[in-house]
């Protein structure tokens, strides 16, 4: 009798791990899926645009930039789309104050720092930017400016990136109790980018692995 039981209790066995490892996968794949459509939705969502500036008045305390390479201490063209980004949004009134983000790149220079020398070279005052020179990833970026909307008063800010990054930022900032407006860069052709379809297939699984694990608190 025993050893007929044992084969049974041996398949329940594995029909329970097989059971189990299908939900795992169709609740990973509906969880990627959500993230994918919030991704999608943030990229093309201006939140700047919805307000109204008829009146050229003052929406935000800041306009922050978040960082991307730079090389040689010279933005790269992807880092030069969000500063120019940033930049209009700047001289249409909407904050008075442009923070850029970023540390250390690999040489001596940092992309904050970066940052505000290409704005001050087009001509936005040095006492209108703030530098923010340390952070390493998106997470501590949020981290900095949470921390420098209040050592200023800040209470609003529009969150310049690229679009595909939107969704990710907003989230974390929103966790560090900012307000925050997402204004992606336009959706133009930058040097170094390419439009290969794959490059936006890296760009979003890199979001979504990113997002998730900064659920997770795995980072």
């Amino acid at each position: 009798m025993k050893r007929q039981t044992e084969p049974k209790h041996r398949n329940w066995i594995l029909r329970a791990a097989l059971l189990l490892v299908l939900v795992l996968i169709v609740t990973a794949l509906s969880w990627c899926r959500w993230v994918y459509v919030q991704i999608e939705r943030y990229a093309v969502l201006d939140q700047v645009a919805q307000v109204d500036q008829a009146t050229q008045a003052v929406h935000a305390d800041a306009i922050v930039v978040f960082g991307a390479a730079e090389y040689d201490g010279r933005p790269s063209p992807v880092y030069r789309a969000r500063l120019d980004h940033g930049l209009s949004l700047f001289h249409h009134g909407i904050a008075p104050l442009i923070i850029t983000l970023g540390g250390n790149g690999g040489d001596q220079y940092n992309e904050g720092a970066v940052g505000r020398e290409y704005l001050m070279g087009m001509g936005v005052p040095r006492q209108a930017i703030i530098a923010e020179t340390v952070s390493r990833n998106s997470e501590e970026s949020a981290l900095r400016v949470s921390v420098i909307a209040r050592a200023n008063g800040l209470h609003r800010l529009v969150i310049v990136s690229d679009g595909t990054h939107m969704f990710r930022i907003h989230e974390i900032c929103a966790a560090e109790g900012l307000d925050v407006l997402t204004s992606p860069r336009p959706r133009v052709a930058v040097e170094g980018e390419g439009g290969r379809s794959w490059r936006k297939f890296e760009r979003i699984a890199h979001e979504i692995l990113s997002y998730t694990a900064w659920r997770l608190h795995l980072r």
